[in-house]
């Protein structure tokens, strides 16, 4: 794939102690404003890299990020005053475009001499165009406006135009590949990537380096996503064949536990919130789109979207929540002794604290569902045995009564202590994924795409890019704690029971309480025990 889109580019290959969050709940949410001398990419992607080129946009709006870090929730058309807003199809209220068809809003997308579109627009569009059309098909339309109104492909233009419109042309390109890099994956944008930064690299050596240097970054970042497919694929497939011997013996399987190779709360806390993060890393803003996509009602493809539906590092990241959720289950009916399974909870409580202390609340939801699991909680004379004080603590943080207003009010505590942060470990933001999905399904589900005219709803995207800003910068987060492979290795291939053996487990440990329980246990025991 990376030799594939190297050679399509016409590119070389590149070579290949933290304050507990009980402390600021109630501290209100900061918002923060870059200095006007700042001048990011959005999200702050831009690489030091082309200052050469950013010298020549300094006459291009810029526009600080969206959630957390913007006061507006969309683009007011009063502070970049351009030709271009003069297109017909794009409609405003209180100054805020809120609606327009999808011809306008890609016109609106295109810069031109005198124009260059707000960031925050180019992102919200971007990430909601693919409910409407291709990416592909977009960047076809983009290099076709480019090509054509800008005279791109006309050898007699004049050169001062092109200088002038060519690093912008480059700026949106870069955004582009910088945050939707898999988009690019589809052979149809690198083709039309390819055909228009060769157009605007044929004038000037600036230009040609900038194109290299762009084309290399998405390679790259390409090529790293494919090795990270690979190494989840061999993840998977060595906790399957765990998982086979665990099926065929499942008293036998098992030989170790997590306390026999850490009995360190916070170390362990630690190793989940590197898995935590490496995963949310890989998922694209496009996916929280694409798992909800359906199709257009004014579209006339009818295979539409049929090869965008794809969300795999999303999809991914939920069965890592569920795989954990399991392993927790797993490690407390495994042990034969009640005072080793009180032990194994207490264990997991402490763990699940120092994940909330970290900022890791997808890690501490999943250890709460995990010992709420029916098999862990039936287990009345192991729980007898346990101090649940602190475990009550955490279940409250994570009561889902009036829409998790606890867990909200934690999460806004751990942002502001992200962005007032003084060292890495205070800047960690995981947030529980399940809720996160929830809220955008119900955002996408509870207002129209489109409006009774057939203008695109972008009050709706503006929206919906905000909520998806705010993970990107969460995800952007580099963990600061040493890895263990030891403990990495253990959580992520480990054998873990299926629903059926943690019931069994649960029966053996502690005798079933009614006939419903009896009569599942020797049907159970039949089955299961009958394979070893």
């Amino acid at each position: 794939m990376a030799k594939f889109l190297a050679e399509l580019l016409g590119c070389t290959l590149p070579d290949k102690g933290t304050p507990p969050l009980f402390e600021c709940r109630s501290q209100p949410h900061l918002r923060m404003r870059p200095s006007s001398k700042q001048r990011p990419a959005f999200f702050g992607t831009l690489s030091k890299e082309r200052a050469v080129l950013d010298n020549r946009l300094d006459t291009m709006p810029q526009t600080p990020p969206f959630t957390g870090q913007l006061n507006t929730g969309s683009y007011n058309k009063n502070l970049y005053q351009t030709k271009e807003e003069g297109y017909p199809g794009l409609y405003y209220n209180d100054n805020n475009l809120v609606s327009g068809s999808l011809e306008a809003l890609i016109h609106h997308l295109v810069p031109t001499v005198d124009y260059y579109p707000d960031r925050t627009y180019i992102f919200t569009f971007l990430l909601s165009s693919r409910l409407f059309i291709h990416p592909y098909e977009l960047m076809s339309k983009v290099c076709h406006l480019c090509t054509e109104q800008q005279r791109l492909g006309d050898p007699q233009a004049d050169k001062m135009r092109v200088r002038k419109i060519a690093p912008k042309i480059l700026q949106l390109l870069t955004e582009w590949t910088e945050t939707f890099p898999y988009d690019f994956r589809d052979e149809r944008m690198m083709r039309s990537l390819k055909e228009l930064t060769h157009r605007l690299a044929s004038g000037d050596e600036i230009y040609r380096k900038a194109v290299s240097q762009m084309s290399q970054g998405l390679i790259r970042r390409l090529t790293v996503l494919s090795q990270y497919e690979e190494a989840l694929g061999k993840i998977n497939a060595t906790a399957a064949e765990r998982l086979t011997v665990l099926k065929a013996k499942p008293q036998a399987a098992i030989q170790r536990d997590l306390l026999s190779i850490c009995n360190d709360p916070f170390t362990v806390a630690q190793q989940l919130t590197h898995i935590e993060l490496e995963r949310l890393s890989y998922i694209g803003p496009e996916e929280f789109v694409q798992a909800f996509v359906q199709k257009d009602p004014l579209d006339n493809d009818k295979n539409c979207f049929s090869d965008h539906k794809k969300a795999s590092n999303l999809e991914a990241y939920v069965d890592w929540f569920n795989r954990l959720s399991y392993l927790v289950a797993t490690e407390i009916c495994m042990p034969g002794k009640k005072k080793h399974r009180a032990r194994v909870i207490e264990f997991f409580i402490d763990v699940a604290r120092e994940c909330f202390n970290i900022g890791n609340f997808n890690s501490l939801m999943a250890i709460i569902s995990g010992m709420n699991m029916s098999p862990v909680s039936r287990l009345k004379k192991t729980w007898s045995k346990v101090k649940t004080a602190k475990f009550d603590i955490l279940e409250h943080q994570m009561d889902p009564s009036s829409n998790f207003y606890n867990y909200r009010t934690a999460l806004r505590g751990a942002t502001q202590r992200s962005i007032t942060a003084n060292s890495s470990r205070e800047k960690i933001v995981i947030p529980f994924f399940s809720l996160l999905i929830k809220d955008i399904y119900f955002l996408n589900e509870g207002c129209a795409n489109r409006l009774q005219n057939g203008h695109i709803n972008f009050e709706k995207f503006w929206e919906l890019a905000k909520q998806v800003s705010e993970f990107m910068t969460w995800k952007k987060v580099e963990c600061p704690f040493e890895k263990d492979r030891k403990i990495l290795q253990y959580l992520l291939t480990a054998p873990v029971f299926t629903e059926d053996a943690l019931y069994l487990a649960s029966y053996e440990s502690e005798g079933p309480e009614n006939n419903m329980e009896k009569d599942r246990w020797k049907s159970l025991r039949s089955t299961l025990l009958s394979r070893v």
